[in-house]
């Protein structure tokens, strides 16, 4: 065999077995659809979410600042003084150091570590209920987010058909201009059409890209290694459901994050304010130390209380600070009730609105109005009816699937909020991790 050949029958090879392994293996995830699940699953671990499980962190560890008493205090010191004595016929200078060691302990009266500690606890535990909190909101958005890519999708799938069909009319009314079948100002109404349908088609590309910048940031890392620009979601639309609220009122407001955040919070402002006080109980230092001398072995052993006077002041101020505090939780705790309460009765309305409006639009108005535009297609191929009346139908079945497509995104957007808050109610997640 010929040398020269070699290098080719190689590449030939090399070449085959690229295409081979390319053709042979899985898809790769970059082109797979993105789930539901996943997009709940990366909203978990999103900058917000991490965030607030550092600061849950921080205020377990207050726990242990406050739950210890106060550090007993060691002290040492060496005194010395100079003492003249007559040796042989000379006055000479001798230096006597005294020693003493000394230790001193506050002893904290009226339950101030019980108190402090409830207080610790109780911030810990709004905390974790704010972690909650911020879980459950950025589900809520991530979840909103898919639907409205879902949505995008779909709407830049009906304006595409729409924009071909729109094109192909525009084609057949210039043969037929050209032909003197079709009136200059018949031809310029589809053209108008044709337009207006191309930059619904700009604009459904711009709100898909929009949707994916949404989604990227809500999840707060990367779903798919490839570009943004080309994911894809699943059409995961939730089926229309009647028996979605089963949770009281009374067990909403009982296990909503916001209500349990603000109801300790109260708890630790109170326990703040029993605290304040316990500060009129004033806190003695008891101190024991031992004294020695240079020129005496006896030890001088001495005890010392040292108790703070409250004189012309008896904390006042941290009283009214604590009582205003404490109003101010119960105040804000109001408020959270009052919107919990508004939320379960605007998801329940938003949520049977919705689902009226999109069996109406599923059953009766999308149907009609393709059957509407088939037959106007029908009827202007065969000169039945004028081309107003053709434009008009595609125009009505435009809004109509658009329309219907809206109200199925608010409905998915409804039904998943309240499946979401449903979750935390039970206490079950709404996905598995």
């Amino acid at each position: 065999m010929n040398k020269r050949f070699l290098p080719f029958l190689l590449f030939l090879c090399l070449s085959s077995d690229f295409i081979w392994s390319q053709e042979s293996r899985p898809l790769d995830k970059a082109t797979s659809p993105i789930s539901l699940q996943e997009v709940l699953q990366a909203a978990q671990k999103n900058f917000a979410v991490n965030i607030g499980k550092q600061d849950t962190l921080a205020t377990q560890a207050d726990i242990l600042s406050a739950n210890h008493s106060p550090l007993p205090v060691f002290s040492a010191k060496s005194a010395s003084a100079e003492q003249l004595s007559l040796n042989s016929g000379q006055l000479v200078s001798q230096r006597r150091a005294d020693k003493s060691l000394g230790i001193d302990w506050a002893w904290e009266r009226g339950d101030k570590k019980l108190l402090r500690t409830k207080v610790a606890q109780n911030l810990a535990a709004a905390s974790q209920a704010d972690l909650t909190s911020v879980l459950v909101q950025q589900q809520i958005s991530a979840k909103d987010v898919f639907f409205e890519m879902l949505a995008a999708q779909e709407k830049l799938e009906h304006v595409k058909a729409m924009s071909q069909s729109a094109d192909q009319l525009a084609e057949t009314a210039k043969k037929r201009q050209i032909a003197g079948d079709l009136s200059a100002q018949d031809l310029s109404r589809v053209e108008i059409e044709s337009e207006r349908v191309r930059i619904e088609l700009q604009n459904a590309m711009l709100e898909l890209k929009k949707a994916s910048i949404s989604l990227y940031q809500i999840t707060g890392i990367a779903l798919r290694t490839g570009p943004i620009y080309e994911w894809q979601v699943m059409s995961d639309w939730p089926q229309v459901n009647k028996n979605q609220y089963a949770i009281q009122m009374q067990d909403w407001l009982l296990n909503h994050p916001e209500v349990r955040s603000a109801t300790q919070r109260l708890k630790a402002a109170q326990t703040q304010l029993e605290n304040a006080q316990a500060l009129k109980k004033s806190d003695p230092t008891i101190g024991l130390s031992m004294d020695t001398g240079q020129t005496s072995s006896n030890r001088l052993v001495e005890l010392r209380v040292q108790i703070p006077l409250q004189i012309n002041y008896s904390y006042e101020g941290e009283l009214a600070r604590a009582t205003a505090q404490a109003y101010q939780a119960q105040d804000i705790l109001d408020k959270v009730i009052s919107e919990a309460t508004s939320e379960f009765h605007q998801l329940q309305q938003d949520f049977i609105s919705l689902q009226e409006r999109l069996q109406s639009y599923q059953i009766k108005i999308v149907p009609r109005a393709q059957v509407v535009a088939k037959q106007a297609e029908l009827a202007y191929s065969k000169g039945a009816i004028p081309l107003v009346d053709l434009l008009d139908a595609r125009r009505t079945l435009r809004a109509s699937l658009l329309d219907a497509l809206n109200i199925q995104t608010g409905y998915a957007k409804s039904i998943g909020s309240w499946q979401i808050r449903q979750s935390i109610q039970n206490k079950t997640p709404f996905f598995k991790p």
